[in-house]
């Protein structure tokens, strides 16, 4: 009974997660976070030892092998910026323990009025804070809970939110098998920017990474939304994304990823081009790691992204 009560809390959420099925507002904190799970294109709730997990299994975080940070910049479409910052380690007798932020700045835009006089300009930015931590449940199971605060603002208007993360981590050692699951931003507005509060873009991801005998490729399947409701049973995993991670030497590793939903979403007319697909690699300097990664948006473009991560 012991060894399945993670799991048991876990689906305890399920009725919770009908309450507040979909999203309506927040909808960064679907960004992907760092250039390592945005060259596997989300493909990372079953990953290990990376401080940003904390943004997507808070039960992963007991992985940390040392304690570990990591900063990074988006390059969105348009003028749209983005980053963010980590950082993690184990705490004896609490747990491992991480916090983060990411943050994204849809800079400048001219204010008018009803007669499109210019009054200035307005800017608009996304914010959100995590704070997150795992534990040991037994050899091979790990559980985590995360604390999320969310802030938005546009020109004078601002709106907050508080949200809960919730995860789970199952490994097979025998199999080089890793199982994660995780519920991600369980919560609701303290403040809206209109009289009617709206939801927030809650996901149930379930993911697995296997890494084949003899192989140096960890390789990833992620469904995401599960919870939102669909046509016909089968469409609830049409949101998945598939990731690659070669390791190519002891410093030098390569990425491959694939979005379904969104190379279903960015297909304009007959064609999407490579929309969906994401590139990305990162190379060892000394104490530092540096990743690199490109998604995919077809015909309307591409995202960049680069990190910095180090262990102390």
């Amino acid at each position: 009974m012991r060894r399945f009560l993670p799991y048991v809390v876990l689906f305890l959420s399920l009725p919770l997660i009908a309450l507040a099925e979909g999203g309506g507002t927040y909808n960064f904190l679907r960004n992907e976070v760092g250039a390592r799970a945005a060259g596997l294109n989300g493909s990372f709730v079953s990953m290990m030892n990376d401080p940003n997990l904390v943004f997507y299994n808070p039960a992963a975080l007991p992985t940390l092998t040392k304690p570990s940070a990591s900063a990074g910049f988006l390059k969105h479409l348009l003028d749209v910026n983005g980053g963010h910052i980590s950082y993690g380690q184990h705490i004896e007798d609490v747990g491992t323990v991480a916090a983060g932020i990411i943050f994204v700045d849809y800079g400048s835009f001219t204010e008018t009025d009803e007669s499109f006089n210019e009054l200035g300009t307005f800017g608009a930015t996304d914010l959100a804070f995590v704070a997150g931590i795992g534990r040991q449940f037994d050899e091979v199971t790990t559980f985590g809970v995360g604390v999320k605060f969310i802030y938005s603002s546009i020109a004078n208007s601002k709106s907050a939110a508080v949200a809960l993360d919730l995860g789970v981590l199952y490994q097979i050692p025998s199999e080089n098998i890793t199982i994660g699951a995780s519920i991600l931003n369980l919560g609701t507005q303290i403040n809206s920017y209109i009289e009617t509060r709206e939801s927030l873009p809650l996901d149930l991801k379930v993911g697995i990474t296997k890494r084949p005998e003899h192989l140096p490729v960890l390789l990833n399947l992620n469904f995401h939304k599960l919870n939102e409701s669909q046509g016909a049973f089968l469409d609830r995993f049409s949101s998945f994304s598939l990731g690659a991670e070669f390791l190519m030497s002891e410093s030098v590793r390569l990425r491959l990823g694939y979005n379904n939903e969104q190379r279903k979403e960015l297909k304009l007319g007959n064609s999407a081009g490579l929309a969906g697909f994401a590139l990305g690699g990162g190379i060892a300097i000394g104490e530092y790691l540096v990743d690199y990664a490109f998604n995919s948006y077809g015909k309307i473009g591409g995202l960049h992204r680069v990190s910095i991560a180090t262990s102390f």
